[in-house]
């Protein structure tokens, strides 16, 4: 006992205050990397939202009257006519004319040229040399594996129109807006869409609408194996009819729980109306495509399935027969609805106006688009 029977600590010794510091330097880590995992997930969705208020048409706050831009569409998408619409009345763009009048080229700002035209030779680039400060926009909604002939269009536009994230204009197939962000803007135009909380019964489990069907597509061996441990109601025209008329799926998608959004191939940032219809009918979206990083820039991580989330189809088939028989853990990948409203563009009206709008705040400047396809297919 000796030396220590009398004594009575005062104070922690160096030996312990360096295991306290000790002890709280690896809180701190672990406490930082916790912190970093649950933000990077969330980083992408909110630069997407970042993105969307700075380039995405405003509704709440037009803009003051401008000089007009004049916009000229040299052909109509896919050889389908539409009427041009009032920029103002619908999308809150002022002083934007439209016109698909060819002998309108020497006079107009910019001249939106859709790619697949000029593509398969339906039509022509518009003559050479052009208008001095005109400006040519390259739109294209089609994935990298479905567009050919970038090779010949190098240093020829001005300015990209696209899905994509990183194009000069940037229009993707949907977004989504925050609800208290919307509450706060004059009435809508339509367009954007309430979520409900989408909890009420469903008789149906998993659906698929697929039209384009090949067997060399990685969404065909993927339902091929899928279809083996869960049933899966197909539709289109490579399953069941589908009614013909606007809106069909996404009334045939309320009656089921889950959705096959499965893409056409695999690039950044393609995300089609697949995913949206099935946000806009609350059934949750099964997704293949891009990667579930990049889903993440587009809405939240709960608000879809991505199958490289799990190692087989048949892992993927348990997972959701027990979300059917697990109400609680199912509603984890809904109530994220509450606090958003989703806004689907019109084709091909908006993609005219947001051009037109992207062309006013270019004026002054000109640029070549170089490496068309190599920044295309990246």
């Amino acid at each position: 006992m000796g030396v220590r029977t009398g004594w009575t600590p005062t104070g922690p010794s160096n030996r312990a205050s360096r295991r306290t510091d000790v002890r709280r330097l690896c809180w701190e880590r672990v406490l930082k990397r916790s912190c970093l995992s649950v933000c990077v997930a969330a980083v992408g969705f909110l630069l997407l939202l970042a993105i969307c208020a700075l380039h995405l048409p405003d509704q709440a706050a037009p803009e003051l009257p401008l000089s007009e831009v004049t916009l000229l569409i040299w052909t109509h998408p896919f050889g389908e006519y539409r009427a041009l619409p009032d920029c103002l009345e619908l999308y809150q763009v002022p002083g934007c004319t439209l016109t698909d009048d060819p002998q309108a080229y020497p006079e107009v700002e910019a001249v939106i040229i859709h790619h697949r035209e000029i593509a398969n030779g339906k039509a022509y680039l518009p003559p050479e040399p052009r208008p001095s400060m005109q400006k040519w926009i390259w739109m294209n909604y089609e994935s990298p594996s479905h567009t050919s002939g970038l090779w010949f269009l190098e240093d020829v536009f001005n300015l990209t129109m696209s899905y994509r994230t990183d194009s000069d204009i940037f229009l993707p197939y949907g977004y989504l807006v925050p609800r208290a962000r919307t509450a706060t803007r004059g009435p809508g135009n339509g367009f954007t869409h309430q979520l409900s909380g989408s909890r009420h019964p469903r008789k149906g489990l998993v659906a698929w609408v697929i039209s384009n069907w090949s067997a060399t597509q990685a969404r065909v061996g993927f339902y091929q194996q899928l279809r083996k441990f869960i049933r899966v109601d197909v539709f289109g025209r490579a399953g069941r009819p589908l009614e013909r008329s606007s809106g069909s799926v996404v009334r045939l998608l309320r009656r089921y729980m889950f959705y096959l959004a499965l893409e056409n191939s695999q690039h950044t940032d393609y995300i089609t109306e697949k995913l949206w219809n099935a946000v806009l009918a609350g059934a949750v979206p099964v997704v293949l495509g891009p990667s579930r990083q990049n889903y993440e820039r587009f809405l939240p991580a709960e608000a879809f399935i991505h199958v490289e989330d799990f190692p087989t189809a048949k892992e993927l088939a348990r997972y959701l027969r027990k979300l059917r028989g697990d109400p609680a853990r199912m509603r984890r990948h809904l109530d994220w609805r509450e606090s958003y409203n989703l806004r689907q563009p019109r084709f091909w009206g908006e993609h005219y106006c947001t051009a037109c709008r992207a062309v006013r705040s270019t004026r002054g400047r000109t640029q070549t688009v170089a490496d068309l396809r190599r920044w295309f297919h990246s």
